[in-house]
């Protein structure tokens, strides 16, 4: 069996280079792959185009490659909670394609299952439409989108084995299963990493043949993006 551990995240990533391509999983700040950030930002790559639902918060996730002008392209969904990334929009520092959340989900899994593109209803008739195909289906207008080119996927997961099986964890589950196999390298960081076979067949998310490097992360913060509460009486 292929034994694709890395020891360190510096060797996970090795190859990432200015200019690409990253597909980035999470939600908010659940289930973002924070060792590979912080290796971004110390590498200090730049010129990147980043895929995520979320942009991180100021100090935070990729709010961080924000602060040091790391990427140039931000293809997101929800961006609400970072005020940085909101200046660099309004200056033109940052190019910004903001596209539905279903379709965001869906261009990553195309690519995943090697569909180059398909058609969806949602946003037709808005400026997600522009210079798109459209084309009816059952009486009801569709628009076609392309599938991602990405050059690296980086995800976050629970629990991984030596040769890539990955289990994913509550929320973190959204965004980062669809990014596995859905850019030509496939890095995974994981909270516990075992040996292959001693993960239940019957709990595996995502099969091994879709990663091409896994390392265990040193530290997980899991910050929480708005901590709600209420005295209980």
């Amino acid at each position: 069996m292929i034994n694709k551990k890395v020891a360190t995240v510096q060797e996970a990533l090795q190859g990432v280079e200015s200019g690409m391509t990253l597909l980035l999983g999470g939600f908010g700040l659940c289930g973002i792959p924070e060792n590979s950030i912080a290796e971004l930002v110390a590498k200090q790559v730049n010129t990147l185009t980043c895929v995520s639902n979320n942009a991180g918060v100021d100090d935070f996730g990729l709010g961080l490659l924000l602060q040091h002008k790391q990427i140039k392209k931000m293809i997101s969904s929800y961006v609400g909670e970072n005020a940085e990334f909101e200046r660099q929009m309004l200056s033109g520092e940052l190019e910004v394609e903001l596209i539905p959340q279903g379709t965001l989900a869906e261009r990553c899994r195309a690519a995943q299952a090697g569909i180059p593109a398909f058609f969806t209803p949602a946003g037709y008739g808005t400026e997600v439409a522009e210079g798109k195909e459209t084309r009816e289906f059952n009486g009801k207008m569709h628009v076609m989108e392309h599938a991602f080119k990405a050059d690296f996927a980086i995800v976050k997961a629970w629990k991984g084995d030596t040769a890539g099986n990955l289990i994913f964890k509550g929320t973190a589950r959204n965004f980062n299963p669809s990014m596995c196999g859905a850019a030509k390298i496939t890095v995974a960081e994981v909270e516990e990493l075992v040996e292959a076979g001693e993960l239940d067949p019957n709990q595996i998310h995502i099969p091994g043949i879709l990663v091409q490097r896994i390392f265990q992360g040193k530290t997980f913060e899991k910050r929480i993006e708005q901590r709600t509460v209420r005295v209980l009486k």
